[in-house]
This record gives C-alpha cells, structure tokens and sequence, in this order.
C-alpha cells in the first residue's frame, strides 16, 4: 500500500470591495476595452483598509476546514504561501495558526509568488507521503493591492486580492494513477530572469516594502513556453497524457496566457477552469480560489484528474497533477 494526500475540502475568501475596469479608468489612464483585450479581467476584489493578508487566510482556513469537516485540533500543519505577508517576520502562517486554535505541530510560509499554491502543494504532500503528517491546511493568501503602482497603468490593472485553501489528508492506496490523490508535483525555477517580474524593494535592499514592476511581452513568452512544458513532464510523472485531463485549473494572470497554453496542449478551452475575469490575477491565491469555485459549482467531481499549473517571478513554475 501506498500513502497518498487526497483533497479533503477546500474553501476561498474574496474581500468585499470589487474594483470594475470603468472605476480604475477614473483615476488611471487606460479603459474597460483595453483591459479587457489584454487580459479578459472585468473586475477585481481590493482588500479595505487594515485587512490584512492574514485575515483572508483564516477566512479561506475556516471555509476549507468547514468542507473537509475538521477542526483545528485535526490539524497537523499549515503551509501558506504569500508573498505580501503580514509582516517581515514572522511568517504569517502562525497568525494563522493562532487564530484557528491550532497548539501543536507547525506552521510556515511559502514565498514562490505566483507559483506559490503549487509549491506549498508540493511540500504538503511530501510531508504527508513521509508519514510526517496527517492533515494538512495548504493556503494561498495575498493582498497585492499593497504592492501596486496605482500610476503604473500596465501592471496596476492586473492584480486583485483574496485567498484560497486546500485540506490534504493521507490515505492508503494501491498507488496507481487511477487512485484518488495527488498523483505528481514538479517544481522549477531560474533566477537569472529576475528583472522581467520583482518588486523595487525589500528589507535588506531599500528596508521599503516597493512596488511591483514587469516586463508582460516577456514574462508572457516564458510563461507559455514553461507552463505547457511543465504541465507534459507532470503528466508524464503521473502515466498520463493531456486527453486524460477532466480540468485544468490553471493561475489566473491573463487570459491569452491560458489560452495560448491550452492550444499548445492540444486542449479544449472547455475544459479550463478560468476565474480571471472575476477575480484578476491574485498571485498565490489564485488557484486555490479557481479550484473551491469548480469544486463547488459542480464541475470537478469524483475522479477527474484535475491539473494545476503556475508560474511568477523569479522565475518560479511547477504543476501538480491529481485524480480527484
């Protein structure tokens, strides 16, 4: 027999505050049309004032551990990845923590930015498959909206906030690919791409927390070559072949990159799970936000292999391939 995480519940949080094209256009130089071309974002969710990215985690926590039907005291450990965390130190995962009511085991941060939820996929499972842990929370949280350039009309558009989670539990099985559970994670990075995707600051550089700054034309070149790349060796990982894939759920940065992914795996638009439109790109949330709306609308159900890809700055990219 084989341990395998299997996806116990999941849960998401959005801000109340939506942001439409037409209100940014009142104060930015751009308009709905232009955003919508680019991109396919209609609207986004701002954090208000004092919400911090901590507080959307623990909405997102309680959603999940609600679906899943655990409670804190189930719960081994947390892996969030963010990369607007409360605080420098420290990680924003213990605020977490203490504010569920979880006293035993741990609780770290993830800093992968847009590839984040994948990341912290890929540790949880790990975690799990050693038999080190039993239940574990995986959340995406980010509050983008702290690091934008709201005078910067190409990256100022992009970004919105929220939180998404996953609970993952081991099970025994036969290990085979048509076992329910993650069935294959592949992580990649290159830090010589840096200054295609950063922010202009940091504790040890400017002791300022900056801005976000991109280079898209690029950063949308890398991320189709890489996604389609890396979502083949995961598959390949897992014994199977893009046709045998019920959804992909894939980040939400833009949705030419999607689609222009989707086309190079020979895939059905149909079968994506796109929530760019409603929730623009939330970094490391926002795969997990995708996936409890697909979960809870219906479209994934038992069975259905069910592929997540991302990629961020960095450059940071991965895939985690499972049968749901």
């Amino acid at each position: 027999m084989v341990l395998r995480s299997i996806v116990a519940g999941c849960g998401s949080y959005l801000p109340e505050r939506i942001v439409t094209n037409e209100e940014l256009a009142r104060t930015v130089d751009t308009s709905h049309d232009w955003i919508v071309q680019r991109t396919g974002i209609h609207s986004r969710h701002i954090a208000a004032d004092g919400e911090k990215t901590s507080d959307l985690a623990i909405a997102a926590a309680q959603d999940a551990m609600q679906h899943a039907g655990i409670s804190a005291d189930d719960l081994d450990m947390i892996v969030l990845a963010t990369a607007t965390p409360d605080e420098t130190f420290p990680s924003t995962a213990t605020a977490v923590q203490a504010s569920l009511g979880m006293t035993r085991g741990a609780a770290f941060d993830v800093q992968a930015v847009c590839s984040g939820f994948v990341y912290a996929t890929n540790v949880a499972d790990n975690f799990i498959r050693l038999g080190q842990a039993h239940n574990v929370l995986v959340i995406g949280a980010e509050t983008f909206s702290r690091i934008l350039d709201w005078e910067d009309r190409s990256t100022c558009v992009l970004f919105g906030d929220g939180a998404g989670a996953m609970v993952l539990q081991g099970h025994e099985g036969a290990g085979g690919s048509a076992d329910r559970g993650i069935l294959s994670n592949c992580l990649h990075s290159d830090g010589q791409h840096h200054d295609l995707l950063y922010v202009d600051g940091g504790p040890s550089s400017t002791q300022s927390v900056g801005f976000l700054r991109m280079e898209g034309p690029e950063v949308f070149k890398h991320a189709v070559r890489n996604l389609a790349s890396v979502v083949g060796e995961a598959l390949d990982a897992a014994g199977l072949t893009p046709s045998d894939i019920s959804w992909l759920v894939p980040h939400q940065a833009n949705q030419r990159i999607i689609s222009t992914t989707a086309r190079k795996l020979k895939m059905s638009e149909e079968k994506i799970v796109m929530t760019v439109d409603h929730h623009a790109n939330t970094s490391a949330a926002s795969i997990p936000l995708a996936l409890t709306e697909a979960v809870r609308d219906g479209r994934v159900s038992g069975g259905d292999v069910v592929v997540l890809e991302a990629m961020g700055g960095g450059f940071t990219w991965g895939a985690s391939v499972i049968r749901w």
